[in-house]
């Protein structure tokens, strides 16, 4: 094979994995199985006699010589997305799949209820709910709408801010009968349940007047479903949006005299993929669900 007649299956496989930096991720983005997906690459790898990937941990690394052939690939890359880009937002069917990303606590305990509605307006439409605490790459269909809390800079992007949730702090029923209700930022340091990284959290925390530092956490995750869990269970107090801690009956608003730190929350979606009517439809649910949520 010569890249000036290439294989257009093998190149594929070749730019999503050089883009996703695993064959787990690019395979779910265009629709193979990992096995097919390293059987094209090292195809082209034994087409080409050159090596394009190095595994690095759980990670695949471009070669030199893989980064040379990623400059030629990128072009045909970026038309094939911008092609199904502009094919999926001409769609006028309301079926399909479309795909929301949110952070994985409005996934677990926001989204579900609204996704019920989705189905029972749109029961052609398959959703598939992204649970990341990373921004999705809409420019590269990680997501086809993404529930963000900072603005959307990319000039392809379109995005509504829906609500300005609130963040307060949030303890169960049986930590406050254990413990006593907080008087003061200073009676939860010692209880508060940490999110990675903790320095940064700590300094946030320090921000709205919490005196802790990375080293007091005893308990911390990168997940806040877990830290919420752990919360529920009476293992301490944490900081949670009021749109999640009022579907949960055991928590209760710890120092509700702080002022509560407000976050915004975006609806953003791919200029092209607007104009689709089954992401139009599903789009509009959301904004309309999100925008008169209590809390």
């Amino acid at each position: 094979m010569r890249m000036n007649n290439p294989d257009w299956n093998q190149l594929r496989a070749f730019y999503a994995t050089a883009v996703h930096g695993s064959l787990s991720a690019a395979a779910r983005e265009i629709g193979l199985t990992q096995p097919t997906l390293s059987r094209q690459i090292a195809a082209l790898e034994s087409a080409l006699n050159l090596t394009l990937f190095e595994r690095v941990g759980k990670r695949l690394v471009l070669t030199e010589t893989g980064h040379g052939v990623l400059e030629h690939v990128r072009a045909m890359g970026e038309a094939a997305m911008a092609t199904t880009l502009s094919a999926t937002g001409h769609a006028e069917t309301i079926e399909g799949r479309v795909s929301i990303s949110a952070s994985d606590a409005y996934a677990a305990y926001v989204l579900p209820d609204i996704v019920a509605r989705i189905r029972r307006e749109a029961p052609q439409v398959t959703i598939v709910v992204v649970a990341s605490n990373k921004l999705s790459d809409l420019r590269r269909r990680e997501a086809d709408i993404a529930l963000r809390h900072v603005r959307p800079e990319e000039p392809d992007l379109i995005g509504k801010q829906v609500r300005t949730s609130k963040a307060a702090f949030f303890a169960s029923r049986d930590w406050v009968a254990l413990h006593g209700l907080p008087q003061k930022p200073a009676d939860i340091a010692g209880a508060l349940i940490g999110f990675e990284d903790v320095g940064r959290f700590a300094a946030f925390m320090r921000d709205v007047g919490v005196p802790v530092e990375g080293r007091d956490f005893r308990l911390v995750s990168e997940n806040s479903v877990v830290v919420w869990e752990m919360v529920r269970r009476g293992l301490g107090v944490c900081a949670m949006l009021r749109e999640i801690a009022a579907r949960v009956p055991d928590v209760v608003e710890v120092l509700p005299d702080l002022n509560p730190v407000e976050v915004p929350l975006w609806l953003v979606t791919h200029r092209e993929l607007r104009t689709s009517r089954r992401i139009r439809v599903v789009y509009d649910i959301l904004a309309e669900e999100l925008s008169r949520l209590g809390g």
